[in-house]
């Protein structure tokens, strides 16, 4: 955007709305610019219109209210994202610590929410464990069925275990 005021529109010479007659006590001129700007919007007599740059905006006739309500509307977040901007730059000169509090704190609030469902899991030393321990199970205990052909014992070659030497022992 250039530094031009000429190449946009100026809200107070566009004609419509009505003059803002009551300016709140200790508002800012930031909210008379809001005020005007919903003053002027509410002039048109539109409730609903396509976001700037739009290509339902492009389609707009230009002289359809709907079009100046949404350039209305882009200019009014273009001049809050500029004063908040401006305010972080603001504090981040006079206040760095408080900067650095407001600008983290979006991050602050995820991250402690996430550490609750990452304290739940498991860590990798903790699963390997668990998986050491269900490795380790205690031998099986080997069981001759009737009818089936006797079973090797393991670590005794030679010898097998039948259904008729388990029923003996």
């Amino acid at each position: 955007m250039t530094g031009r005021t000429d190449s946009r529109p100026l809200l107070a010479h566009a004609g419509r709305g009505r003059p803002l007659r009551a300016v709140p006590e200790h508002a800012m001129a930031g909210d008379i610019t809001a005020l005007r700007a919903e003053t002027q919007v509410a002039a048109l007599g539109v409730d609903d219109w396509p976001r700037y740059g739009t290509p339902e905006w492009l389609q707009l006739n230009p002289r359809d209210p709907r079009c100046y309500a949404a350039t209305l509307e882009a200019a009014e977040l273009y001049r809050r994202a500029e004063a908040e901007r401006q305010r972080l730059d603001d504090l981040m000169d006079n206040d760095p610590e408080a900067w650095w509090h407001e600008i983290t704190a979006d991050a602050d609030a995820y991250a402690a929410r996430q550490s609750r469902s990452l304290a739940a899991r498991q860590t990798a030393e903790e699963r390997r464990i668990a998986a050491a321990r269900a490795s380790h199970r205690p031998p099986h205990q080997l069981r001759a069925s009737p009818g089936w052909p006797p079973i090797a014992i393991p670590g005794q070659p030679g010898r097998y275990l039948t259904f008729r030497q388990e029923q003996a022992e």
